[in-house]
């Protein structure tokens, strides 16, 4: 016996949703890690060449807008595919 079409697409929209969460998550974590491994790549860094702490920061505070930049826009089409 078949499902009816209704009951297949509303199946079908809640595992979107489900997706759509999970994506949102997985990309937190990702930029979570991206982030860290700038800070720990920067904290080596400076330790090595206090001298040239300066430039280090200012990469380091760029590449780290920019993942946040990508994550939040990562997560806004996950969130706007699961309020769809």
């Amino acid at each position: 016996m078949s499902l009816p079409i209704q009951e297949v697409a509303e199946a079908s929209a809640d595992m979107g949703k489900f997706g759509a969460a999970i994506g949102a998550g997985i990309v937190a974590v990702g930029a979570g890690l991206g982030i860290g491994k700038i800070g720990t790549a920067a904290n080596e860094g400076i330790a090595r060449q206090p001298e040239a702490s300066g430039d280090i920061r200012g990469g380091s505070i760029i590449l780290a807008a920019l993942i946040e930049g990508v994550s939040l826009f990562a997560v806004v089409v996950c969130l706007l595919i699961a309020l769809k």
